[in-house]
């Protein structure tokens, strides 16, 4: 009776690790190691914590053109281990728990050229597997500044880095090791901007530094509709209007017009582009070429109107002073012929001044048609000249924007060095 005994309670001794680990459910470990409290990174001898990113997806949101601002949205996943929140069988069955993601210790992402960031957990719980790896994924929006030379533009092609790195301060560190390159998800499209690619690489002088480089471009059609095509037609337009009749005003009144609405190209262009940084975009140097030439055509034709309405107002003034004289010349015959009652003087004074008057009116057109003359000859030499003026100015352009190196974009300085 007392082996029987004996034998009960040493089953009973053996068989409560069994009960023990059965009554210890996912709830119950998740609250033993939530009451560890392990707030603190886990750390080797070398005082150094490693992070594997096994996931990077970005996507552009928004990009500002005249502050030069890019807004986009990147998702991280990352893994790590934690011995700390190990456990075997002995405690508990569960191959994985969930976990508050605020009751344990999760890296921080240092983004060093950023100009504004809000970090945002995918998920309120974070998986742990039994051996303590922990996976873990944050949403970060983020607002950059990017140095992409417009000079070009619309044709402009740039990328616009993004510095995602841990942190590196004495001989403590927290690095991310990337294990896939990073990928794009949602619109690759925003406004005239599209995100050609994105890719994850190190810096050459430091390689433990990484940043995602954004590779973008301009959709040309809609700055190419919208203010390249009118400022051409304008200026064609300018050279079309030489064919009008310099007399009556429509000239003048066509070249005003063109002014006024080019002025309006202006304004819009000063609202859609940066005019800072490094190198000004062309388009602000042709739409001022532009204006310069419309203003000097417009002037131009207005100093020929004026030649030419100039010499009617002269020959105006030689017929009233040609009248005077006749006046008194008649006044003078007359009393002559009161005086001496000769009919046959007052006819002949008669017919000289009528001869005098039609040689004046004659040397008068003729000298009205010389003018006329010199002022087409002006006003051909001015529309030849401003054509030359547009073909070189046309030439000089496609040289500038295929053969030139100036204004390209340079590797930006985007870490900040911490002094130990």
């Amino acid at each position: 009776m007392a082996c029987h005994q004996k034998i009960s309670l040493l089953l009973l001794i053996f068989s409560s690790p069994v009960v023990l680990l059965e009554s210890c459910d996912s709830r119950c470990l998740a609250k033993k190691l939530i009451d560890k409290k392990e707030m603190s990174a886990p750390q080797n001898a070398q005082c150094s914590v490693t992070v594997n990113v096994t996931l990077v997806q970005y996507e552009t949101l928004t990009f500002d053109t005249k502050e030069m601002q890019m807004s986009s949205r990147v998702l991280v996943k990352m893994r790590w281990t934690d011995p700390e929140l190990a456990w075997d069988d002995t405690i508990s069955s569960a191959a994985s728990v969930m976990l508050p993601v605020h009751k344990i210790w999760t890296p921080g992402l240092v983004l060093d050229n950023v100009i504004d960031v809000t970090t945002k957990t995918y998920t309120d719980d974070v998986a742990v597997k039994n051996d303590g790896t922990v996976n873990y994924a944050v949403v970060l929006f983020i607002a950059v500044s990017c140095d992409i030379s417009l000079f070009t533009y619309p044709f402009v092609t740039g990328d616009c880095g993004v510095a995602i790195n841990g942190w590196n301060q004495s001989d403590c560190d927290l690095s991310f090791v990337y294990l896939n390159n990073a990928t794009m998800f949602g619109s690759s499209q925003c406004g005239e901007w599209n995100t050609e690619s994105v890719a994850i690489q190190s810096d050459q002088q430091a390689p433990s530094r990484n940043y995602l480089s954004v590779t973008l471009s301009i959709n040309p059609f809609c700055a190419v509709v919208t203010l390249i095509l009118p400022s051409v037609l304008i200026m064609v337009a300018d050279l079309v209007s030489f064919s009008l009749p310099i007399q009556g005003g429509e000239r003048n009144n066509l070249k005003v017009t063109l002014v006024l609405s080019f002025t309006m190209f202006l304004l819009i262009l000063n609202d859609r582009l940066s005019s800072g940084g490094r190198c000004a975009p062309l388009l602000h140097y042709h739409f001022c070429f532009c204006l310069v030439n419309l203003v000097l055509s417009m002037v131009m034709s207005l100093v020929l109107t004026h030649l030419m309405t100039a010499d009617g107002l002269l020959t105006y003034r030689c017929s009233k002073r040609i009248e005077r004289q006749n006046t008194h010349l008649d006044q003078d015959e007359d009393a002559g012929v009161i005086v001496t009652t000769k009919t046959t003087e007052l006819e002949m004074a008669s017919i000289q001044k009528t001869v005098n008057v039609l040689e004046n009116i004659n040397q008068t057109n003729q000298r009205a048609n010389s003018n006329e003359v010199f002022v087409d000859f002006l006003d051909k030499l001015c529309f030849l000249f401003f054509l030359f003026v547009d073909i070189i100015y046309v030439i000089t352009v496609c040289v500038i924007v295929t053969k030139t190196e100036m204004c390209k974009s340079q590797n930006p300085k985007i870490w900040i060095t911490l002094v130990s």
